[in-house]
């Protein structure tokens, strides 16, 4: 069915890459009230998208995912701006050291844990419990309170390959899998849909300024069934979809999308 979004959508990472992306996707089905959150600023984000959609309005907030605090006044400022949050997804990540356990020090493991597993967590649980407080926007049973969205990757379903030691990254992958489906069983019954992306290689422009012959990325890239690295706009595209109503008994589920290199 084709689809669109309307409502308010809440993006950690949306300075940059898969965070960026996803908001033009969901503004391009409809979306006009955005949360942007990133560390660093969200401008050149805010500029496209205003650029595009005129009429569109955005709250922007710098801001660690791992502070618990700033997690909670984030999502107060979001409903205070747009009286509800319909959209949330949680992207916000770092890739860590490619180092495998004999080699990483304690401090890095638990900074890429904090982020990519402690920071999605804090903001779900902030999500949640606003979504529970709000009614679903329609009637229809394909509607719900709210839609959750995390970002985990390939390297939440599988191991990673023996060029690219991402112990710690993986391990913290795995966590929001393992996090997605949990509360996703428990909220479905109570009007919250909640799902995970498992991205595989995306060509973000630090990934294409590594790519040349011989290099760990096109070496990884050869092992692509569809022979490329997917580019952000497709995730996107993928993230807006598990947000919209065309995707209404999708539940619980890590979607990957990674040109079938989880397959072999």
């Amino acid at each position: 069915m084709p689809f669109s979004l309307k409502g308010v959508a809440y993006i950690t990472g949306a300075g940059s890459g898969i965070g960026q992306h996803a908001a033009y996707a969901m503004a391009r089905q409809g979306v006009r009230s955005f949360a942007l959150i990133d560390r660093n600023p969200v401008t050149q984000t805010v500029q496209h998208l205003k650029k595009l959609y005129p009429d569109i309005k955005t709250v922007e907030i710098e801001m660690d995912v791992a502070d618990e605090a700033a997690v909670n006044d984030s999502i107060e400022m979001t409903v205070k701006e747009f009286g509800r949050l319909d959209y949330a997804l949680n992207n916000a990540g770092i890739g860590g050291a490619l180092k495998t356990t004999d080699q990483i020090d304690k401090e890095d493991f638990e900074r890429v844990m904090s982020i990519n597993t402690t920071g999605v967590w804090l903001c779900q649980r902030a999500q949640i419990r606003q979504m529970l407080k709000q009614e679903k926007w329609s009637d229809s049973y394909r509607a719900y309170r709210g839609s959750i969205v995390n970002t985990a990757s390939m390297y939440g379903k599988v191991g990673p390959t023996l060029n690219v030691p991402a112990t710690a990254y993986a391990t913290s992958k795995h966590a929001v899998v393992g996090l997605t489906k949990a509360d996703a069983i428990a909220m479905a019954p109570r009007g919250i849909k909640i799902n995970a992306i498992c991205p595989g290689y995306v060509l973000t422009p630090l990934v294409g300024s590594t790519m040349d012959k011989g290099s760990v990325m096109d070496d990884e890239r050869v092992k692509v069934p569809v022979q490329r690295f997917a580019s952000m706009e497709e995730i996107g595209d993928v993230i807006a979809f598990l947000h919209s109503d065309a995707s209404s008994y999708v539940v619980g589920s890590a979607l990957v999308a990674d040109g079938g290199f989880t397959c072999q």
